[in-house]
Order: structure tokens, then C-alpha cells, then sequence
């Protein structure tokens, strides 16, 4: 026997994966109706200054225990021509994900999407199409990266964060070529949202 003491879990140093998974339950939380965002944002800020898996504990004690299935790759590729890529529901957002489409339609519905990178990359390459993203409440757009030729690029969301804010920023780079580009948050009508 060494004399090593093995300290309890709850004494263990939590690593930046084992947070991003809590964020990512977090995340689907938020997207279940389970928590509210400005609950969300308390949690997250709280889990980002944790040093232990007993500090993260109080954050996640009233959540079921279920985790997503899947990590989210680093980088996703779509592509499509004459056709249609979308993504909606609940789907793993990639840290980076990179957009090619000619001649179809683009809609990146991330209001019910895991998302646990604090910034996700968009890079795009688009021919005459259209591109919508979707960002949930909170969420932060920048698209001064995108290159328009005979095409508009559109935000309706704030393109920074405020200050210690925990929702997500999304960097939008690339260009759309006889198309257009619109960033905004959820509409609704009575009942109806999109």
C-alpha cells in the first residue's frame, strides 16, 4: 500500500469536459421547460466557477440524471445542392459547423438545441439561397464576418454579449451569393411559433 489517500468524488477537481457535460444537462433543462433562462444563466455562472464535483452538485441535484447521448462533434459539415439542410428540435450543436449550399434553403433552428460551447463558429458558403438561424433567447449573433455579393445578411438579435453573460455567441463567417442570411430569435403568433 502506497499511504495514498484517494480524496472522496465529491473533493475531485472537475476538468472542462465534466463541466461542459453539466452545461449540456443544463442546456436540455432549459429546452424541457425545466428550468427558466435566467435559472439557466445562475447555473451556468455557477458551474463555471466550480472547482469540485461537489460544488457542481447543488446545480444539477433537482435535474433528472440524464446526459446527452452524445458529446457534440468539434466540426460538422452540411452541404446541399438544389436542396434543403435543417436542423431543429434537439440536436447537437458542433463547436464549429460549416454551411455549403448552391441554388436551396438553409434553417438552423437552435432554440431547443444542445449547446455547450460558450461560442459556436458558423462558417458559410451559400449561392442563391436562404439562410435562417434561429438563436434561443439570450443568445448573441455576430455576423460582421459574412461577405454579401448581390445578397443581404440581416441580424435581429444583439451581436455581443453583455458582460458576463453565460448564453451563447455565435460567429457567423463566410459569404451567400444571391441569397440572403437572417439571424433572429423565436416569432410568435397565438399559438403558434417559428
Amino acid at each position: 500500500m502506497s499511504g495514498d489517500v484517494v480524496p472522496p468524488r465529491r473533493e475531485v477537481r472537475i476538468s472542462d469536459a465534466e463541466r461542459e457535460t453539466v452545461i449540456a444537462r443544463l442546456s436540455a433543462a432549459v429546452a424541457e421547460g425545466r428550468l427558466t433562462l435566467p435559472e439557466f444563466e445562475e447555473r451556468v455562472d455557477g458551474v463555471l466557477r466550480a472547482r469540485t464535483d461537489g460544488e457542481v452538485e447543488p446545480f444539477v441535484a433537482d435535474l433528472p440524471a440524464v446526459a446527452p447521448a452524445v458529446a457534440p462533434d468539434e466540426v460538422v459539415e452540411l452541404s446541399s445542392h438544389a436542396g434543403q439542410i435543417k436542423r431543429s428540435g434537439r440536436w447537437a450543436v458542433p463547436r464549429r459547423l460549416v454551411v455549403r449550399s448552391k441554388a436551396g434553403m438553409v434553417k438552423l433552428d437552435l432554440r431547443h438545441a444542445v449547446i455547450v460551447h460558450r461560442v459556436v463558429e458558423i462558417d458559410l458558403a451559400t449561392q442563391a439561397g436562404s439562410t435562417t438561424i434561429v438563436l434561443p433567447a439570450g443568445a448573441t449573433a455576430n455576423i460582421d464576418g459574412v461577405n454579401t455579393s448581390a445578397g443581404t445578411a440581416t441580424t435581429k438579435v444583439p451581436s455581443t454579449p453583455e458582460p458576463g453573460s453565460t448564453a451563447p455567441h455565435i460567429v457567423v463567417r463566410g459569404s451567400t451569393a444571391a441569397g440572403s442570411l437572417v439571424v433572429r430569435y423565436e416569432r410568435r403568433f397565438w399559438r403558434w411559433s417559428w
